[in-house]
């Protein structure tokens, strides 16, 4: 009989893998080159001419040949995932793909007459059959119309924001919110009608840049409020704690914590809002009218704005005004990029600086 020594190694015994058969990282690339083809292939011997047609096709194909594959390598569980993920990137694909084109028929039709020129003289004497003009008396009225509603705009949503996330108790909380859910999904024509009827209809005032910028402060008051009313309920309360267990009154924490530390979220609600009444033109239509002529007193007469120039020029149904439509409206998204890079570079330089 023998006996083992303590030197003697256990018998090993043979590994079982738990993990299965996996695919490749490229087999997503390689089944979506696959789609495509297949999509073109199709769409080619059934007639099909649309590329949404054969778009759709491909999209279709790429998610079941994932789950095909997979399911026959990988197992059902495996298959499942890759399904959703597939579901996740056509979705990503047909929200873009769109924009995308947008901003590309955008680009192309609209460097055709965007100059220097262009930007720096108004249409004055000039026909909308004729080529030449510029947008400028446009684009003068809509940075003054935004930015007179935007001062007036962001102060008030900002304190209101405040009011209902540090002190807003009660009914008249309760108030304010149910005003600002019901402000949220006012037309934009509504707005422009009630200030029609306020401001130049009974107080006589007449048509001008701020009748327009107190519209748009209608629209864009609740967005603000929204927005930084989400932002400041993420700054976590043991911050206005530590800050109030030093003696701070609460005024002064939240303007030294509270704010600070949600500045970044607050900016880019505001931007959004910007963003939002920039391309509105039915209130401009009813309170602000047009002109061809260069106003820089926007609480005075008639004033140009570019959403009102885009409509006008394209609804003119001349070649030279169809162009400076498309201008016009490069120049908008252009501005409107401008005022998002510019906010997320506040935002970044305001922000809390933390440590590791």
């Amino acid at each position: 009989m023998s006996h083992a020594t303590l030197t003697d190694k256990p018998a090993e015994r043979p590994r079982s893998s738990l993990r299965g058969a996996t695919l490749p990282k490229w087999f997503p690339w390689a089944v979506a080159a696959g789609s495509v083809a297949l999509g073109l292939g199709i769409s080619a011997v059934a007639g099909l001419h649309s590329s949404i047609q054969w778009a759709l096709i491909a999209a279709v194909l790429f998610v079941l040949g994932s789950y095909a594959i997979s399911a026959k390598i990988e197992g059902g569980r495996q298959a499942k995932d890759r399904v959703a993920t597939s579901m996740v990137w056509v979705a990503f694909l047909l929200a873009v793909i769109p924009l995308a084109s947008l901003v590309w028929e955008t680009v192309k039709q609209g460097v055709k007459v965007l100059d220097g020129f262009f930007l720096s003289h108004s249409m004055g004497v000039v026909s909308d059959s004729e080529p030449g003009g510029g947008i400028y008396h446009a684009l003068l009225g809509t940075v003054q119309q935004v930015g007179i509603a935007t001062a007036i705009s962001v102060p008030l949503g900002v304190l209101t924001a405040i009011y209902l996330v540090e002190y807003g108790r009660g009914r008249l909380a309760k108030a304010v919110t149910f005003f600002v859910d019901v402000m949220t999904g006012i037309p934009s024509i509504v707005a422009g009608l009630f200030i029609l009827s306020l401001w130049i209809v009974i107080l006589d005032m007449g048509y001008s840049g701020f009748a327009g910028s107190l519209a748009l402060c209608i629209l864009m008051i609740p967005v603000v409020v929204r927005s930084t009313e989400e932002m400041l309920k993420l700054v976590p309360n043991e911050l206005r704690e530590a800050s109030l267990a030093l003696g701070v009154p609460k005024w002064r924490t939240i303007l030294k914590v509270v704010v600070p530390t949600s500045v970044g979220g607050i900016t880019t609600g505001v931007m959004l809002a910007i963003a939002r009444i920039t391309g509105e033109t039915a209130p401009v239509l009813l309170l602000v009218w047009g002109t061809n002529f260069i106003n820089t007193n926007p609480f005075s007469d008639p004033q140009a704005s570019l959403p009102m120039y885009i409509y006008l020029q394209y609804g003119a149904g001349y070649d030279a005004a169809h162009d400076r439509a498309w201008a016009a409206a490069l120049t908008l998204i252009a501005f409107i990029m401008i005022l998002n890079l510019a906010a997320r570079g506040i935002a970044r330089w305001k922000a809390p600086k933390t440590g590791r």
